[in-house]
């Protein structure tokens, strides 16, 4: 008898789930319908449950399932003589279907009362937890959008995974790479030799974009955010913590109309250069960047924002240091509010699915020393940033120790990948001309473009 929630029945039904098993007995085939349709915790039922288990089981190694060897499986997981199964039971769910037709609206019947019996526990635990008033607003609110995400986007999963679900997954997706190698290839970040490096940013990775002030933070993780979304139509969004939209939006047009920054700001523009501006503001107008330029903002917050975009492929944070904690964790250490940021940016990205770039601010150490590219113990205010990221990229212009900063002399300047989960660490060589806060590919032998 399903459980009692204030005297009403959890929603499921007992001739859809048995229709399912009767229609995978009569045509195991039945399995690459419904395979991502309906799992085994969907299943109200114990008996259901175990039956569907032991015939999936059978399915992915290949063995034939008919009412014989499906209990021989189930004596074999010693659930057969545990629960209330019989021969009896098996001929029942055998005849509860004339034919497999119908599997697929069987198991959208199965699922649907799943996701309705989730939602039902999901809005008890999130009333206890308002009930209790043990956590700050925020975090409860936090909380409770998460659980119904989740059960939106079909994540409401807390059962342990059997090895050969996730063996099945990762042999059709070699499958597929290999039938088309570039899709092994992550959002690119539109320089050629640092996409060759990193072979893309993958889909969960946090990357740390690391410099000393005036290096470039800023201008690059635009280049990349305008590639991302000009070259490969993939939806950016741009949190910016530091500088307004406005700010933001005049950086692109000067990078992607090859128009002076300083012109710009003046307002003191040439007929070509007001040509190129409007040309560029049209180009940009059709790409998906999405700009919050709100100054104090948390992870929840962003988390909540983003949950909302649709078809979302790269998030850009500048930058990490101004980011403000939750409210029910403060601390007087800035390094651990830092530190439960990076891990909350990373739980995140893995929960979105996409890469998430994320700028950081450098101490002053390099300074000290006669080579000052930076290095990893340099990340400013926490150790955990380090930890918690999947790739550190650092930005160094030797020039810039040379001279100062400069508005319009173009230079070479360095992609320092200094960490790199998924392969090798390498120094990139790019160009930088500053007049247009613009990072750019540079020559295969080295040489700066004219």
């Amino acid at each position: 008898m399903a459980e009692d929630i204030i005297g009403r029945r959890l929603p499921f039904s007992l001739d859809a789930e048995q229709a399912v098993l009767g229609s995978l007995l009569i045509d195991p085939g039945c399995f690459d319908e419904i395979v991502d349709e309906v799992n085994e915790e969907d299943f109200y039922s114990n008996e259901n449950k175990e039956i569907f288990r032991a015939m999936k089981a059978m399915y992915l190694t290949s063995r034939s399932i008919d009412a014989v060897t499906l209990i021989d499986e189930l004596v074999k997981a010693g659930v057969y003589q545990t629960m209330q199964l019989s021969d009896s039971y098996i001929k029942e769910v055998l005849r509860a279907v004339p034919s497999s037709a119908n599997v697929r609206d069987y198991a959208r019947i199965v699922r649907e009362k799943a996701l309705l019996r989730s939602l039902i526990s999901a809005c008890s635990d999130i009333s206890d937890s308002a009930f209790a008033e043990q956590d700050s607003v925020a975090t409860v609110l936090e909380n409770a959008e998460n659980r119904i995400f989740n059960i939106v986007q079909g994540n409401e999963r807390k059962e342990l995974v059997h090895i050969r679900e996730v063996l099945k997954t990762t042999l059709d997706d070699l499958q597929k790479l290999s039938a088309d190698p570039d899709a092994a290839q992550g959002t690119q970040t539109g320089f050629s030799e640092l996409d060759n490096v990193l072979v893309g940013m993958g889909k969960g990775d946090v990357i740390i974009v690391g410099a000393r002030p005036g290096m470039g933070k800023t201008s690059f993780v635009l280049n990349i955010a305008t590639n991302v979304a000009k070259k490969y139509k993939k939806k950016v969004c741009v949190f910016s913590l530091e500088m307004s939209k406005e700010q933001l939006v005049s950086r692109m047009l000067s990078s992607e109309g090859l128009v002076d920054s300083r012109n710009i700001r003046s307002g003191k523009l040439s007929f070509e250069e007001w040509n190129s501006l409007t040309h560029t503001a049209a180009e940009l107008a059709e790409c998906d960047i999405l700009i919050d330029d709100t100054s104090s903002v948390t992870i929840s917050a962003i988390k909540a924002k983003l949950h909302k975009v649709k078809d979302l492929g790269l998030v850009i944070i500048d930058y990490l240091q101004l980011m403000q904690g939750e409210s029910s964790r403060k601390s007087d250490s800035k390094a651990v509010e830092v530190g439960d940021i990076s891990r909350a940016m990373k739980l995140m990205a893995k929960e979105l699915g996409v890469p998430v770039i994320c700028c950081a601010q450098l101490s002053r150490e390099n300074e000290k020393r006669t080579d000052k590219r930076p290095m990893l113990s340099e990340l400013r205010d926490s150790g955990s940033i380090e930890q918690d990221a999947d790739v550190v990229i650092f930005l160094y212009r030797n020039e810039y120790y040379k001279t100062g900063p400069t508005e319009d002399e173009k230079s070479a300047a360095e992609v320092i990948v200094a960490k790199n989960r998924h392969g090798a660490v390498k120094n990139v060589k790019v160009g930088w001309i500053p007049q247009y806060t613009k990072f750019i590919s540079i020559a295969s032998d080295g040489s700066l473009p004219e």
